[in-house]
């Protein structure tokens, strides 16, 4: 077993719905405990996407102080209770986050479309009783970095972008090209057109390609900020996710070459022959001796008819 999924499901298993329910979680807090690897999920052999056995319930109701530790591991809270978490002010607590030093875990929007970011409470805790970031959560912000802030450096997209490519990546770990499709998530059509040329493996590429987190209807502006937030857009992380693109493609390419069609199928239909080439599109005329006698009346074909029609008649 690789990441926190296991390649043998268990005959036993439900699906994430229930599994939350039976571990005392709401739906985003055992999607993140999926995520973090707190809790190991099996693929559902129906195509249906992710199931937990009862072998894995089991697993984490055993647990020493279930459930409040399993909840302790993935409660995640907002810029305000992260500042009281770590005994900071508002405003410092922003800092220490747009400047990349804590790292978002999730996001939402608000019924305004405004982002606000989630953090692992149990990392700030972490952090805060660490004596050597003392300066950081006490200390005065060097010049530099005030000036960085001031011109508008925000980190916190570009921190949860790397932290959620490792989610993806855990969860792929199994498949190659599930892995490169993970970096690909990150980088636009042109970006992805331009690192893996052959159409074949793009299109091969594309069908393990995850969807950006899911945040209103689809198509929605909601939906497309959320989508924004999941695309790189620095120069720096664009070219990084460029080179460990072609790195994940080139190794999945080794170990399990896309698929392509079959030698004789899948080939375009031959176009028509050229006009000297084509066969004539009006009949050989014959010869007079190999006319008939009703072909040689000119124009009698109508004359001959009318003769017996009237000898019918009489």
């Amino acid at each position: 077993m690789s990441g926190n999924t296991v390649t043998q499901p268990n005959s036993a298993s439900c699906t994430p719905s229930r599994a939350a329910r039976e571990l005392g979680l709401k739906r985003g807090e055992f999607d993140l405990g999926v995520n973090l690897g707190h809790i190991r999920t099996v693929p559902d052999e129906g195509g249906g996407g992710l199931r937990v056995t009862r072998t894995e319930i089991d697993r984490l109701h055993a647990e020493d102080g279930f459930p409040g530790t399993l909840k302790q591991r993935v409660e995640a809270v907002g810029t305000k209770d992260g500042a009281a978490l770590m005994a900071v002010p508002l405003g410092r607590f922003t800092r220490l986050a747009r400047l990349g030093v804590v790292v978002p875990v999730r996001f939402y929007l608000n019924r305004y479309r405004a982002v606000v970011w989630l953090y692992l409470a149990e990392e700030l805790r972490q952090f805060a009783a660490d004596e050597n970031n003392a300066p950081l959560l006490r200390g005065r912000t060097s010049a530099g970095l005030r000036q960085q802030l001031a011109e508008g450096l925000d980190l916190r997209p570009r921190t949860w972008r790397g932290r959620h490519l490792g989610f993806l990546r855990r969860r792929a770990s199994d498949h190659p090209w599930a892995c490169a499709a993970a970096v690909a998530s990150q980088l636009d059509a042109v970006q992805i057109a331009e690192i893996v040329q052959d159409p074949y493996e793009r299109a091969h590429l594309n069908r393990f390609r995850p969807s950006p987190p899911a945040h209103g209807a689809p198509g929605s502006p909601a939906a497309h900020l959320a989508e924004s937030l999941s695309m790189a857009r620095d120069p720096g992380e664009i070219g990084w996710l460029r080179a460990d693109l072609a790195q994940a493609v080139d190794e999945a390419r080794a170990l399990q070459p896309a698929p392509r069609p079959t030698p004789g199928h899948g080939r375009p239909a031959p176009g028509p022959a050229p006009m000297e080439a084509r066969e004539p599109t009006h009949p050989t005329l014959p010869t007079a001796a190999e006319q008939s006698p009703t072909e040689s009346e000119e124009p009698g074909c109508s004359r001959g008819l009318l003769s017996r029609l009237l000898r019918r008649s009489a």
